[in-house]
């Protein structure tokens, strides 16, 4: 059986789910208790955070993209744990218009699957007693999604706190705890959101800071205390298909946008990765039968993959007789050129003729159901696939056959279908989930 769990929501994005979060994972883990994260939605950064803060891997709840059963299966990865929280993406009830396998990608649509209480994050700065009206609100809002409580988030004063305090009295919100503002745990951010957690050098003292500042103003006992078990049995995990019994893994500080359930469901399959990095000139290991390139950063790094000419001259040697597919920043890198936001062009691996530029960055972001024209590593021709774009280049060149009929969540064709010549494969989108 899961152990009790909870959502750790808001509003609103930048409220600070994150930080308390991150927070609660380190303040519990320095108490001796075992905490499994989970996050809500595609994000593939937050997890790795999760990850460095309580030591077990955190793993993507998605409701548009993954079945009912699905998500049961993922929730065996908290065995041994003893208590679940379940970050957030955007606001409590945000998602998209037309749902998909499971909801609309909403945190709240796994709060009513799995009945986990939420811990609504509430920046009260610029009100008082107000406050409660929005979590009064966000209490009643849809039916099966509970909130336990609630934190307030920089709160300005003592004097401050009690009235927002007040406020929740009278409305029947408990309030689990105030946090005052403290700048020193804020998580860095750049043009993609947070900073990846291998790229932040301090991010121990964050982790440390984070968890004695919540410890001090949280009431960690009642917190844990409201959490509940999940009405949605755990199962075993749902087979994923490996993309080959061997498989090469782009993985660096350019390339780590992969999602970990994903990881794993290739290991519980029986196949072996091997890692490897292309900024450091490596190639893919020549006893793979695969490679796979994931999303990441490469416009950051244009000029040191253009040098990687070891990398780039064994990306090519493999792909004469092995297939190589490509995510996002993957599939960029696989391309003929790479355009920065100064203007400067990359050579890439000229495995593809796609060159793309972030000299005019325009964002790409949404939820993507794709048909297969053709098999990449992993899933056949005619398969349909459930992913997720977020990106800000713009196709410069895109000459070769497109390699999927490509829908975002309302079912409107989009033009990026990605990219096939030969054994290359590329895409936009990071998959998810291949869907029923």
């Amino acid at each position: 059986m899961a152990p009790p769990g909870l959502i750790i929501s808001a509003p609103a994005s930048g409220t600070g789910k994150t930080t308390l979060m991150l927070g609660l994972l380190a303040a519990f883990r320095g108490a001796g208790l075992m905490v499994q994260p989970f996050k809500n939605g595609p994000d593939y950064i937050d997890p790795a955070f999760h990850r460095a803060a309580s030591g077990r891997m955190s793993v993507n709840l998605e409701s548009w993209a993954m079945t009912e059963a699905r998500i049961a299966g993922l929730l065996s990865e908290a065995a041994g744990a003893e208590l679940i929280l379940a970050e957030g993406s955007m606001g409590l009830f945000d998602g998209v218009a037309a749902p998909g396998e499971a909801g609309t990608g909403a945190s709240a649509d796994i709060a009513a699957l799995t009945g986990w209480p939420v811990v609504l994050v509430l920046d009260v700065s610029g009100q008082a007693q107000s406050a409660a009206a929005v979590a009064k609100g966000f209490a009643l809002m849809r039916a099966g999604v509970a909130v336990a409580g609630v934190v307030l988030n920089r709160v300005a004063s003592p004097r401050h706190e009690a009235l927002v305090r007040d406020g929740m009295e009278r409305a029947g919100i408990a309030v689990f705890g105030a946090l005052p503002r403290m700048a020193e745990i804020e998580m860095p951010e750049r043009h993609l959101g947070l900073v990846q957690a291998e790229e932040t050098p301090d991010l121990d003292r964050i982790i440390r800071a984070a968890g004695e500042f919540v410890a001090a103003h949280v009431d960690l006992d009642a917190l844990r205390a409201a959490a509940r078990q999940s009405r949605l049995a755990a199962s075993a995990p749902l087979r994923i298909n490996p993309p080959g019994q061997r498989i090469a893994l782009a993985r660096d500080r350019a390339f780590s946008f992969v999602y970990p359930h994903l990881l794993e469901g290739w290991r519980r399959a029986g196949a072996e990765i091997l890692p490897f990095s292309p900024l450091a000139d490596e190639a893919p290991d020549k006893s793979a039968d695969c490679c796979w390139l994931p999303g990441g950063y490469p416009e950051l790094h244009g000029g040191a993959l253009a040098a990687a000419t070891g990398f780039r001259d064994g990306l090519r040697d493999f792909a004469e007789t092995r297939p190589v597919h490509g995510e996002c920043g993957g599939y960029m890198a696989m391309g003929a050129a790479l355009i920065d936001r100064e203007g400067k062009r990359h050579e890439m691996a000229g495995l593809l003729g796609l060159v793309t530029s972030y000299q005019k960055r325009r964002m790409h972001l949404g939820y993507r159901l794709a048909e297969l024209e053709a098999a990449i590593p992993g899933h056949a021709a005619g398969a349909r696939l459930r992913g997720h774009e977020f990106h800000y280049s713009t196709i410069v060149e895109q000459p070769d056959m497109a390699l999927a009929r490509v829908q975002d969540s309302t079912g409107a064709a989009m033009a990026e279908t990605g990219s096939r010549r030969g054994h290359a494969t590329g895409t936009f989108f990071h998959l998810i989930a291949e869907a029923t």
